[in-house]
């Protein structure tokens, strides 16, 4: 949605928030009306976000009346808050309020333990960028023609509390996953891509990978990917690989309950040990991984994917494969090739910030706490 703000006058008018309720719908259309000629957000989605326990809709009041409002998306499972959308009736604009109204959904943001808010805004608005340029926000993407009207917006972040400036990060170029069953190439070919920025990333060879990495079978519909099949996959295309697991049983059969599926996927499973250890480009090691180890490789110059769980994001206690893009002292940052929430776009897909705490228990699936990750580096042979 396009976000509507001004340039602060130096006099501010008096001005309340609060949270929005079900009261304030007609005064939420009427503004909507007001600030927006399209991609407007309906009564029904108003309503859905003053109920939404992942959502701060906060209404700016002046005299008793509801002026603008302020709304922002809190990511599940991470520490991202975005701030989704802003709008101020015209005739209260250049007093301040805008500013005053981002500082109070940073505030409440920053209350719920988010560390970060990112925006999008369109480059032709230069009142906004420069709202949100002195409240802190940094440039960091761009989107091309990303409106109704094909003008660009520009992706803007801000730290809304502390973060350690002790950081490894990795720049990644993101990819969304095309089918719900192909995370684990995606996140391959975002690991790629971040050590070879020649390499094509598509559906073919999403696909491609797709079908070198498959366990065949999951719990239901299609298989996912073995990290040995992902690194497999990696040394046939030039990159050597580092694999840990710390099981050297089955992967990925506890949930299964046909007894064929489950033959099946351990004998793939087993071709999958059999074809690693045969390749000289992988070192396979049943152990812990651990986040200091994540660490290691990030430093020497690796990308890597990790499984995680998805119970924190969706509640669906699904294996679900990321890149690793960087680490600092509070959190874990990754790309999630999967941006399936109809609220949820690119950008709150790339960079999340992950809190140690929460990337511990994220990064252990199923009951029996299964960890593995793929570390992968360019091949010079």
């Amino acid at each position: 949605m396009t976000i509507i703000a001004a340039v602060p006058a130096i006099e501010a008018t008096a001005v309340l928030f609060r949270l929005a309720n079900l009261d304030d719908l007609d005064r939420l259309e009427q503004i909507e009306n007001d600030c927006f000629v399209g991609d407007r957000l309906h009564r029904r989605s108003l309503r859905h976000w003053i109920k939404a326990p992942h959502g701060v809709l906060i209404v700016a009041l002046v005299k008793q009346q509801v002026v603008g409002y302020g709304l922002v998306w809190c990511h599940k499972g991470t520490r991202l808050a975005r701030l989704y959308s802003l709008a101020l009736l015209s005739h209260e604009r250049g007093l301040g309020i805008a500013t005053r109204l981002v500082g109070e959904l940073e505030a409440r943001a920053a209350e719920r333990g988010y560390l970060f808010m990112r925006l999008e805004v369109a480059k032709s608005n230069q009142a906004a960028m420069e709202l949100y340029r002195r409240r802190g926000y940094r440039v960091f993407g761009e989107y091309h023609d990303y409106y109704e009207d094909h003008t660009d917006a520009l992706r803007m972040q801000k730290t809304i509390q502390y973060l350690s400036v002790d950081k490894t990060q990795r720049l990644t170029p993101w990819y969304q996953q095309t089918t719900h069953f192909t995370c684990g190439p995606a996140a391959l070919m975002m690991a790629m891509a971040s050590l070879d920025e020649t390499r094509l990333v598509d559906q073919q060879e999403e696909l491609d990978i797709w079908r070198e990495a498959t366990t065949v079978f999951m719990t239901t519909g299609h298989g996912g990917c073995h990290p040995l099949g992902l690194a497999l996959a990696a040394s046939q295309r030039g990159f050597s690989a580092e694999v840990f697991m710390n099981t050297e049983a089955p992967l990925f059969v506890d949930g299964v309950r046909s007894a064929h599926k489950k033959e099946v996927m351990e004998v793939v499973h087993q071709q999958f040990v059999e074809k690693a250890a045969n390749d000289a480009h992988i070192d396979v090691i049943y152990d812990e991984v651990g986040q200091q180890r994540i660490s290691d490789w990030l430093q020497a110059d690796y990308a890597v994917i990790v499984l995680i769980s998805t119970f924190r994001l969706d509640g669906k206690k699904a294996p679900h494969w990321v890149a690793v893009t960087g680490i600092d002292e509070r959190c874990f940052y990754v790309h999630d090739p999967d941006a399936g929430e109809l609220s949820q776009l690119a950008i709150d897909s790339q960079y999340l910030p992950i809190t140690r705490q929460d990337f511990d228990k994220m990064s252990a699936f199923g009951s029996g706490r299964l960890r593995t990750a793929v570390a992968i580096k360019r091949r010079t042979d």
